[in-house]
């Protein structure tokens, strides 16, 4: 090929989303971290229901109290996969690689997202599985009086948006210690401010994402009107904002 000449690759299929998809999951289960992580979310899940049929009176060992007593674990580990799910690329330097054989950014974000979302809702079925289990054993009478299409809703939506605020970090740092030590960090300090300062207390429900999960991490599914408001309306600052400026961040970072 002589100098004057020039590679055309306009004809090139693009690579099939699905396929990056896959690719994504695949990263998650190609590391020992991944594989470990992954493992510790499912046995957690189960310890923390083996805790509390251990302690519940019979007739507490309902499916929606085993549903809720599973939120607080998942809802600490699976962040932690959607961090890692982004900033491995950046931390083992495989981003290069990645956006030379997809050079859209934005497609390899996306096919990220679903990948998290996919993690998400095996950890919600592993979930549910565990605690359909417990609750069969459990000695309750109506042990699936509760199950109702909203329990089953709201901790699936939890457990998804859990992961999605993983990403969120992982996309603004790029870093993996950075982005574990803020997630943790940072809702913390929050819920120490709006708890410790009367004047907040009011605010609190509207602007910490941690009291406005608190009665689903209790296992209470029956929202009102404003609780779903104010779930929304923290999810939106401690979430959907984060992501959309981790998603500017990842289009204009310089791959090393």
């Amino acid at each position: 090929m002589s100098a004057t000449q020039t590679l055309d690759i306009s004809a090139t299929p693009r690579t099939p989303f699905l396929r990056l998809v896959g690719v994504e999951i695949r990263k998650t289960r190609d590391t020992r971290a991944g594989v470990w992580l992954l493992g510790t979310i499912v046995a957690i899940t189960a310890v923390a229901m083996v805790i509390f049929f251990a302690v519940a009176d019979p007739e507490d060992r309902i499916f929606g109290n085993f549903i809720g007593f599973a939120a607080t674990p998942q809802g600490f580990l699976l962040p932690v996969l959607g961090i890692l799910l982004v900033t491995t690329e950046w931390t083992q330097r495989t981003a290069m690689v990645t956006f030379a054989l997809e050079p859209s950014r934005t497609r390899v974000i996306a096919s990220k997202v679903v990948a998290a979302l996919i993690w998400g809702a095996g950890a919600f079925a592993a979930a549910v599985v565990i605690a359909t289990l417990f609750t069969l054993v459990g000695g309750a009478e109506d042990k699936f009086a509760d199950v109702t299409l909203t329990v089953f809703v709201l901790f699936f939506f939890l457990q998804l948006m859990s992961i999605m605020q993983g990403l969120a970090y992982g996309l603004i740092l790029l870093n993996t210690p950075a982005a574990i030590v803020l997630f943790f960090v940072l809702p913390i300090a929050s819920s120490i401010i709006f708890g410790t300062i009367s004047g907040l207390h009011d605010a609190a429900p509207w602007l910490d994402l941690g009291t406005a999960q608190s009665s689903l991490m209790e296992g209470d599914f029956d929202l009102s009107g404003q609780e779903y408001a104010q779930l929304g309306t923290s999810m939106l600052i401690w979430i959907v904002l984060p992501f959309v400026a981790g998603w500017f961040r990842v289009m204009r970072a310089e791959v090393k």
